[in-house]
C-alpha cells in the first residue's frame, strides 16, 4: 500500500512538473504584480537585504519577505529572468497537488485524493496562477495547510473515528502554528483572521460548544508568533519599529479603502470564481447541499470546507479592493467540492445533477469560442481598427503579430473535451467524466500558455519591455510619463541611484541631468510633454512612444555641484 502511495505520488509529481514548469519563460513577466514581485527578489539580491523588502531602491513594506526570499533563491539558480521569477509558484504547483492527494487519500481514499488533485491542477485559474510569478499559490497552501492540520487536531480531541490520527493533539496543533507563520510571512495577517473568522464561524454552527482547548490554542499561537519572529522580530530588532508600522498600516489601508482601479461591483468575486474555477466551480455546486454521509468526518469535513469558502467570499465582498486573486484561497473549498461530487456520484452517495453538466457545457462552450475568436479575430485585427476610438488601443492592434489560424484549435479542443466528458456523465461514467474535463481544461491551459498567451503580450507591452532590455548596461536613467510601470526596473536591471535627484520627475524633466534620461509614454498621452523642448522622440512603436533626453554642455558639472 506504501510503496503505490509513494508510487502515486511520484507520477504526479513528473505530471504536474510537465503541466506548470515548461514554458514559464516564453512570455515577459506582466505589470504591475508579476513585475513588481521580481523587482524586490532582484533588488533584495542587489543590495544584500534578505529582511527589508525594496522596490526601486526604496522601502516596499506592502508584503512580508518569504515570497521574494523563494523568488531570490530561484533567481540565484536561474538568473534574473521570467523562468526565475516564476519558478517558485511551478514547485507550489507540483506541491500543491501532491498534498491534495495525500489529504484527498487521508480523509476519503486514494479514488478521492486523485480526483481533488485533478480539480485544482485542471481548472483555469489555479493551474494558470502555477506558471505565474505572484505570492498567492503559496500564501494560500500555507493558510490552508494550517486549517487542515486544526481541523485534524478538533477530531482528534473530540474524538472522531477517522483512521491515521496517531498523534497527540499538540502534534497537529503545532502543525497548525508553523503553517500559520509562514502563511503570514508570505502575505501579511490576513491569514490568521481568516483563519479566525471560520474558526468562529465553525463555533457558531457547533451551536457555542468549544472544540479546542484553550492551552491548546495558545500553543498555537506562540508556535504561529514563533515563526513569524524571524522577521517581524529581527527586523524590528535591527532597524527599529517603523518599517513593521508601515507595513501594518498598509494591511489596514487594504480593507478599509481601495486603490485606483482596484474598484469592481458587489458581486465581483462570485463571478470570478464562477469563471476563474471553471470548471471546477460548476461541478461543485451540488456538494453544497445536503447529502448523505459515510462517516462524522466525512459530513465535517465538507462543512468546514463550505465555511471556507463563504468566509473568504464574503470577507473579500467586503473588502474595498477587488482584484482577482484576492478571493484565490476558496479554490482549496471549490475543488474540494467538486471533487466531492464525482466522488459521490461514483459511489451513488449522492443523486447526479444534470444541471452541473449542462451549465459545464455552457460556460466552457463560451470559454471555447472566446479562445477561437482571439486566433480568427488576431487574422483580422488590422481590419478592426477603424471601429475602435481608443488611439493607444489602435496603435496596439497594429502590432506585428504573425498569426497561423492554427492556434484556434486550442478552443476547439476544449469544446472536444465538453462533448466527451457530457457523454459520459450520461453514460454515469462519472470518473472518467472528471478525467476528461479537468485533464482536457489542463491541456487547453497549457497549450494557451504556449502559443497564444506570448503572442497577445506583443499587443500589450512586449514594445515597451523589448525598449528597456535594450537599455541594461547603459548608463542613463529610464521612467515612464504618464502612466505607472514596474517595467523599466526590473528589465533594465536598474542599479541603485547615486543622484537622488532621478526620483524627481520634473528634475528629469528640466533639471541639469548628469545622463541621458530615456521616457516612455503612450501615444494618447505624448501631447502632455510637447511643452519639453529637449525631448525628442526617438520612435514610435504598438502604441507606445519613445524618447530621449540628452545631456547638455555643462550639465553634468552643475549637477554635481
Amino acid at each position: 500500500m506504501r510503496t503505490t502511495k509513494l508510487s502515486s505520488i511520484l507520477l504526479l509529481t513528473v505530471i504536474a512538473a510537465l503541466f506548470f514548469i515548461p514554458f514559464l519563460g516564453r512570455v515577459h513577466l506582466f505589470d504591475w504584480d508579476e513585475i513588481n514581485f521580481a523587482e524586490c527578489s532582484r533588488e533584495m539580491l542587489k543590495l544584500d537585504d534578505y529582511t527589508r523588502i525594496y522596490v526601486n531602491f526604496k522601502p516596499f513594506w506592502e508584503k512580508p519577505p518569504m515570497f521574494f526570499w523563494m523568488q531570490s533563491i530561484s533567481m540565484k539558480i536561474f538568473g534574473i529572468n521570467e523562468f526565475a521569477a516564476r519558478f517558485p509558484n511551478a514547485l507550489c504547483g507540483i506541491v500543491t497537488l501532491v498534498v491534495l492527494y495525500i489529504c484527498g487519500t487521508r480523509l476519503y481514499d486514494r479514488k478521492f485524493g486523485i480526483l481533488w488533485a485533478l480539480a485544482f491542477g485542471g481548472s483555469l485559474f489555479p493551474n494558470m496562477y502555477f506558471k505565474s510569478g505572484i505570492i498567492d499559490p503559496w500564501f494560500n497552501l500555507f493558510t490552508f495547510l494550517s486549517l487542515y492540520y486544526f481541523i485534524l487536531y478538533n477530531w482528534k480531541r473530540n474524538g472522531f473515528e477517522k483512521e491515521g490520527l496517531d498523534k497527540k493533539p499538540v502534534y497537529y496543533t503545532v502543525w497548525a502554528g508553523v503553517f500559520m507563520g509562514l502563511a503570514i510571512l508570505t502575505k501579511g495577517q490576513v491569514a490568521l483572521m481568516v483563519f479566525l473568522l471560520v474558526l468562529g464561524c465553525y463555533f457558531v454552527y457547533n451551536r457555542f460548544r468549544f472544540f479546542f482547548n484553550w492551552w491548546h490554542a495558545l500553543l498555537f499561537l506562540v508556535v504561529t508568533a514563533l515563526v513569524t519572529v524571524t522577521w517581524y522580530g529581527y527586523e524590528t530588532a535591527k532597524n527599529g519599529p517603523w518599517f513593521i508600522t508601515e507595513f501594518l498600516k498598509y494591511q489596514y489601508r487594504l480593507f478599509t479603502t481601495h486603490d485606483a482601479g482596484q474598484e469592481g461591483f458587489f458581486g465581483y468575486h462570485f463571478v470570478v470564481l464562477l469563471i476563474g474555477c471553471f470548471p471546477a466551480s460548476l461541478f461543485a455546486i451540488p456538494a453544497f447541499f445536503k447529502g448523505r454521509y459515510s462517516s462524522k468526518a466525512d459530513k465535517d469535513f465538507k462543512i468546514w470546507m463550505l465555511l471556507l469558502f463563504w468566509v473568504v467570499t464574503i470577507l473579500f465582498t467586503i473588502v474595498q479592493s477587488r482584484i482577482i486573486h484576492y478571493s484565490s484561497l476558496a479554490w482549496f473549498p471549490i475543488s474540494f467540492l467538486a471533487a466531492y461530487t464525482f466522488y459521490k456520484w461514483d459511489i451513488k452517495e449522492m443523486d447526479y445533477k444534470k444541471y452541473a453538466g449542462i451549465s459545464a457545457s455552457i460556460l466552457g462552450t463560451i470559454i471555447g469560442v472566446v479562445i477561437l475568436a482571439v486566433a480568427v479575430i488576431a487574422l483580422n485585427i488590422k481590419q478592426l481598427i477603424p471601429y475602435v476610438h481608443d488611439t493607444f488601443a489602435q496603435a496596439n492592434m497594429a502590432a506585428d503579430v504573425k498569426w497561423s489560424g492554427w492556434e484556434g484549435i486550442v478552443g476547439i479542443l476544449l469544446l472536444v473535451a465538453l462533448v466527451i466528458g457530457w457523454r459520459q456523465l450520461k453514460q454515469q461514467q462519472y470518473l472518467k467524466a472528471a478525467a476528461t474535463y479537468f485533464v482536457g481544461t489542463g491541456i487547453v491551459i497549457f497549450l494557451a500558455a504556449a502559443i497564444i498567451v506570448p503572442k497577445v503580450e506583443k499587443y500589450s507591452q512586449a514594445a515597451a519591455i523589448e525598449f528597456f532590455e535594450q537599455r541594461q548596461g547603459e548608463d542613463c536613467y529610464v521612467t515612464t510619463l504618464g502612466y505607472w510601470s514596474y517595467g523599466h526596473f526590473f528589465y533594465t536591471h536598474k542599479e541603485k541611484p547615486t543622484n537622488q535627484h532621478s526620483y524627481d520627475e520634473a528634475w528629469l524633466l528640466t533639471g541639469n541631468i548628469d545622463k541621458p534620461v530615456y521616457f516612455v509614454t503612450k501615444v494618447d498621452r505624448v501631447e502632455n510633454y510637447k511643452q519639453y523642448d529637449q525631448l525628442k522622440e526617438l520612435y514610435r512603436k504598438n502604441g507606445f512612444v519613445f524618447l530621449k533626453r540628452e545631456v547638455e554642455t555643462g550639465n553634468k558639472v552643475l549637477s554635481q555641484k
